[in-house]
């Protein structure tokens, strides 16, 4: 295929005067624009690459020109610009004259092939790296386990883990129908992190005094201890004040929020920023005291705090609790793992005091302590309390005693102590009235042990309640001179004379009877007898301080105690619920029940395990016992017996009186007496059995005339309080004397 020919024009612009199309494909260069405008720099123009042309023959004249339109000569002179290749079919768009010269451009290059690097130069580059990178390493653990370490374990210090304790919820005990005498209310403790109260750690030199001034009047703790405790930064836990109220707790916590707040102001900020910075850069070492907060280290940790709600109600049978919340008296100290419960504890991390909770942590649940529920009634133990208390001041008696027993179960319902105490605040007694004298007391019942010595004299078949006795003014044995409490010629009295008169002479003559001339085996008898009775023997309460009493063995006995022993006094000594349990004995029919004062327990499940019943010990006959009983009645009905103030209307009342010599402080001798009165009701029928006893009275020192109207109330409130019905008969009314 031919291209046609174009007229082609002359250099000067001449020609057929016909204007070409512009050529498809290639631009159209402007003429005149091949230098730049004055002023301007010149600005490259990116330029194509062009193919190649095929280059006419030496004095050929291009394609689509004449020889003609271009001489020779001026083809000479004139380099030829580059021209673009002209697609075929188509004319030329302007005379090559016409065509502005394009630079010359580099002919396209085929692409170099890829040399590889060598691979051993390759390896040795990429060992160089990775041993200087194990060398920043190795550097980096050196200085953190050895320049740094102490550092370093400071700082993570204040990102440790925290161990704090969870105290177990302390059981309750209650009284037979269930009422809390002791128990447990939500309290606080007051804790700190001494770490926290550093220079470094407050910016303040001073917040362990600060923080004390602070606290001190809110938990009433002397600011120089708050302060000692707070400087030992060594340890992250310190319990500055236990068992708080939530008042107490409340009031720092809002005294803790506006210091923080007040800390975190915008200008308190910056000058925290400045701590520890160069003087030369505005730096500071501490902060304004406006701009610390000296509590941010206290916290309060949830507790539990043993109160009473009756107060002093049965305070020296129930006990109390330390500072630390565990028994130190009474049942709170026997039943102390009971009651305690299984504590646990909560570990977790914390930063600046305050709980991480990404940073895990471990929860040991906490078991409750087990409900520890009394045979004691609320109401009748009120009425033992305010009996006795009032007798004590009225006596001026060092102390007294009283007991309130079931003769039929043992269950001791009331056992009331005077002087007693406020386990809710314990500032206020005495530590000598903290105890609970009814059985930590061993004491010489003296009048009221007769009855044991009868006991034995009748349930040995060498009497009779109506055994004619001769009692003489004086008895003279092992050299020494004994007289009963009041003076007298000779009575002739019954044997339930001699005990409705309390002779401790016809006493002794009685007891001689045992041994038939043989005052050892007569001792060896009566000790058989007080012991089943449970003289020198435990009660089974297992109360702390407990005394088991004395009862010296018969071939021990010297001279004057073979025969004093017989009317409780000497060598043999009890506690006053022993003394009580004696008269349940006969009571009960001559059964002696071991005293209970625990009903049972109740765990933390809820399950009620109740107390096994008392061991039951036959001790004399039924019918010693009811003779017995009939004989105790003409101590208070007979107007010649000492006891006629227990009496209660409507009831009959089977009782006897003791006056005895108290045995002196420093154990040497006798100083001062003890009454006492015990007996039970009603008598045709026998359901309770009270005991009254006082230590050192000034203003009389009869048992009768002391003890017996407190008897009387207390009993009387009880035969009501139970609701036990009036006897239906009349008492016996034992002749009490013979005539010669």
């Amino acid at each position: 295929m031919t291209t046609p020919r174009q007229p082609s024009g002359s250099g000067s612009g001449s020609g057929s005067g016909r204007r070409q199309p512009p050529r498809t494909g290639a631009p159209r260069p402007a003429a005149g624009r091949s230098q730049p405008a004055k002023g301007q720099s010149a600005k490259p123009q990116p330029v194509k690459p062009q193919p190649a042309k095929p280059q006419a023959a030496k004095g050929q004249p291009a394609r689509g020109q004449s020889a003609k339109a271009q001489p020779a000569k001026a083809a000479a002179r004139t380099p030829r610009a580059p021209q673009q290749r002209r697609p075929e079919g188509r004319p030329p768009a302007r005379s090559q004259a016409a065509v502005r010269p394009r630079p010359k451009t580099r002919p396209p290059q085929r692409p170099k092939a890829l040399k590889l690097a060598e691979p051993k130069r390759r390896l040795r580059v990429i060992t160089v790296v990775l041993s200087l990178v194990f060398s920043v390493f190795a550097g980096r653990l050196v200085q953190l386990q050895l320049v740094d370490a102490d550092a370093l374990a400071a700082d993570a210090n204040t990102n440790r883990y925290l161990n704090i304790p969870i105290t177990a919820e302390r059981g309750s005990i209650t009284s037979s129908d269930g009422v809390a005498l002791a128990a447990t209310v939500d309290a606080y403790d007051i804790t700190a992190d001494p770490a926290m109260f550093t220079p470094e750690a407050t910016g303040i030199p001073d917040a362990p005094e600060q923080a004390a001034a602070l606290l001190s009047p809110i938990l009433g703790v002397p600011k120089e201890k708050l302060a000692t405790d707070l400087h030992t930064p060594k340890t992250r836990y310190k319990r500055l004040a236990a068992q708080q109220t939530p008042a107490a707790k409340n009031q720092i916590s809002d005294l803790k929020s506006t210091l923080e707040k007040q800390a975190g102001s915008r200008t308190c900020l910056a000058q925290k920023k400045l701590l520890g910075k160069p003087a030369d850069q505005g730096g500071r070492t501490r902060v304004d005291n406006e701009c610390a907060n000296p509590l941010a280290g206290v916290f309060n940790q949830e507790t539990q705090k043993r109160v009473y709600p009756a107060d002093g109600l049965a305070a020296n049978l129930i006990g109390f609790v330390n500072g630390e919340g565990a028994g130190a008296g009474g049942l709170e100290l026997q039943y102390q793992k009971l009651l305690a419960g299984k504590d646990g504890h909560s570990s977790y991390a914390q930063a600046g005091g305050r709980l991480v909770p990404t940073a895990g942590g471990s929860m040991d649940e906490a078991v409750p302590g087990s409900d520890v529920k009394l045979t004691v009634n609320r109401d009748i133990q009120w009425a033992a309390q305010r009996a006795i208390t009032d007798q004590v001041a009225n006596s001026g008696a060092e102390k007294g005693y009283v007991v309130v027993q079931d003769v039929k179960t043992g269950q001791v319902l009331a056992m009331a102590t005077a002087p007693g105490f406020n386990p809710n605040d314990l500032s206020l007694s005495k530590q000598s009235q903290m105890g609970n004298p009814a059985l930590v007391d061993a004491y010489e019942p003296g009048s009221t042990a007769k009855l044991m010595s009868l006991a034995a004299v009748l349930d040995s078949g060498k009497a009779n309640w109506d055994t004619r006795v001769t009692v003489p003014g004086t008895l003279v044995r092992a050299g020494q001179q004994f007289k009963d409490d009041v003076p007298h010629g000779d009575w002739y009295l019954t044997l339930a004379g001699v005990l409705a008169k309390s002779s401790n002479i016809g006493t002794i003559e009685a007891v001689e009877t045992l041994g038939d001339g043989d005052q050892l085996k007569a001792n060896q008898v009566l000790d058989g007898y007080m012991r089943k009775f449970g003289v020198a023997q435990p009660t089974g309460l297992n109360f702390p301080g407990e005394t088991p009493g004395m009862l010296k063995k018969p071939e021990d006995l010297v001279a004057s105690e073979k025969y004093n022993i017989s009317f409780g006094q000497g060598p043999m000594q009890m506690n006053a619920l022993q003394a009580t349990s004696v008269y349940s004995t006969i009571a009960n029919g001559g059964v002696r029940v071991a005293p209970s004062i625990v009903q049972g327990t109740t765990g933390p499940d809820g399950k009620f395990t109740p107390t096994p019943a008392g061991e039951q010990t036959r001790v004399v006959s039924e019918q010693t016992a009811k003779t017995l009983t009939s004989m105790l009645e003409s101590v208070v009905d007979d107007e010649q017996g000492t006891g006629g103030k227990a009496a209660i209307p409507g009831y009959r009342v089977a009782g006897k009186t003791g006056t005895a010599n108290r045995g002196a402080a420093n154990g040497v001798g006798y100083d001062g007496y003890t009454a006492s009165f015990i007996g039970f009701a009603p008598a045709d029928a026998p359901r309770y059995t009270v005991s009254c006893t006082l230590q050192g009275p000034v203003n009389g020192h009869f048992g009768g005339s002391l003890c017996g109207p407190v008897f009387k109330q207390v009993m009387e409130f009880t035969l009501k309080t139970m609701q036990v019905p009036p006897s239906g008969s009349q008492a016996p009314n034992l002749p009490v004397e013979w005539k010669p």
